[in-house]
């Protein structure tokens, strides 16, 4: 029978050495002294990790600075329109919650894309001739975010590109860095009204351009794209060959003089994958509950694309079910003097603050057609005592307790962004006290030049 001697020797600081003897059939064998390996802790975080960074947080956690004490804050920074109470969702959302909640049967897992009922409920609220879409078609996803992180991870590989808007959403460009996928920003026109500057765009297109991101009505400038634009866009990704992801969170949340036309509806050979959700039209954002409908006329995508994000959906296995199991009443029965309201008094608030602050000099507001926000120039050279939109953010936060967002955080500096869910009085105030800050550091030409030469 074969033995095995294994002897440990060392002392003082000297690493300890392991003496190894193997005796087999009588005979012993000297293995001689191997070093030791000496256990040690060596936790690392991930490359994916290091590589995740969501530019809103890292500029805002970096403004280190007080709002003015004498005055009450107002937040005109944060796209969630629950913050301040005024805008409540319907009850029909709340009771269908209610209910199923009460029922006891949503309580278990459902299967990684979603109750069946529930991917035909969405199926049925969107399909229509233009944009057929039948159960099959719909991932029904945590979130909106999530669906976007399930869409780029289909469709991108490491190493590849995606096209994403400048100014645009910062998620997007969080997501793609994270997995190793590079972002290329194309432009969106202010003086257009935000379109898309579409020889930019499809200039930036080469082989490893893996799809096209599309946001419409947009975050952050409240655009919405008329049909015939929408229709360029869909040539530029046609004679390219990419697909596009549509964010259409905001969809149908457009004002009463513009209409909404989903990019699907539109496209004869483009394949996209939409994503929307609950968290914006039907203001509950905390409920987590959003979807892709696959749009694929030409079945261009093929069984590969729907089986990738079947199989990406099973890393989490799907969203809440006590919201998946309300979603067919809250799609079916949620009234539409609902919608009506809701957008009349964001209509009446991105008035309300166009209005005002176009009356002030050295800002110039782009006016919005949907969505919950504004865009607004800062004429720099009327304000040469700040280096940019970050500082000119922050003092207005110190000075006046105004938070909005410097645009520097959507990748386009010198604008910032102003959210209209707030309630009337507050806007009124907010635009108000804007006014007293540039008043108080305009500078006209003449004194802008002389600031400048000192």
């Amino acid at each position: 029978m074969d033995s095995y001697l294994i002897q440990v020797s060392g002392c003082g600081d000297h690493a300890p050495m392991l003496d190894v003897h193997l005796k087999t059939n009588g005979n012993s064998i000297s293995l001689g002294k191997v070093k030791g390996r000496k256990p040690r802790w060596a936790v690392r975080a991930s490359e994916m990790s290091k590589k995740t960074y969501n530019p809103v947080r890292a500029i805002v956690d970096s403004m280190k600075v007080e709002p003015n004490p004498k005055k009450a804050m107002i937040s005109l920074s944060l796209g969630d329109p629950t913050v301040f109470g005024n805008l409540p969702t319907n009850d029909e959302v709340t009771l269908a919650v209610k209910e199923v909640l009460d029922s006891g049967h949503y309580n278990g897992y459902a299967p990684s894309v979603g109750y069946q009922s529930c991917r035909e409920a969405v199926a049925a609220y969107y399909n229509c001739p233009e944009a057929p879409l039948k159960a099959q078609d719909v991932i029904l996803t945590s979130g909106c975010s999530q669906a976007i992180e399930l869409a780029l991870a289909v469709l991108a590989n490491p190493g590849q590109n995606i096209l994403v808007p400048r100014p645009g959403f910062s998620l997007y460009k969080t997501l793609a860095l994270s997995m190793g996928i590079e972002v290329k920003l194309y432009n969106l026109l202010p003086e257009k009204g935000w379109e898309i500057d579409l020889e930019h765009l499809e200039s930036l297109v080469d082989e490893k351009t893996a799809c096209l991101i599309v946001n419409n009505p947009s975050n952050p400038c409240g655009s919405v794209f008329s049909k015939s634009h929408l229709q360029k866009i869909l040539a530029v990704a046609s004679r390219q060959c990419v697909p596009i992801l549509a964010d259409e969170i905001y969809g149908d949340m457009v004002f009463a003089d513009c209409k909404y036309e989903p990019i699907a509806t539109l496209s004869t050979n483009v394949p996209i994958l939409s994503c929307g959700g609950l968290a914006k039209r039907w203001l509950v954002p905390g409920w987590r509950m959003g979807w892709i409908l696959i749009h694929d006329r030409r079945d261009i995508f093929g069984n590969e694309i729907r089986d990738g994000l079947l199989r990406l959906s099973q890393r989490i296995l799907g969203p809440c079910t006590i919201v998946q199991g309300a979603l067919e009443r809250i799609l079916q029965r949620t009234p539409p003097e609902f919608y009506h309201n809701t957008l009349s008094m964001l209509k009446s608030n991105a008035d309300l603050c166009y209005a005002a602050l176009s009356a002030i000099p050295g800002l110039q507001p782009v006016r919005p057609a949907g969505a919950m926000y504004l865009m607004v120039e800062i004429e720099m050279e009327h304000f040469p005592e700040f280096e940019n939109d970050v500082e000119f953010t922050e003092r207005l936060i110190s000075e006046q307790s105004v938070f909005c967002l410097p645009a520097t955080c959507f990748e386009y500096p010198n604008f910032f962004r102003v959210v209209i869910t707030v309630p009337e009085e507050m806007i009124l105030e907010a635009c108000s006290r804007i006014q007293e800050f540039c008043e108080m550091h305009y500078q006209g030409a003449e004194g802008a030049q002389e600031e400048c030469d000192k």
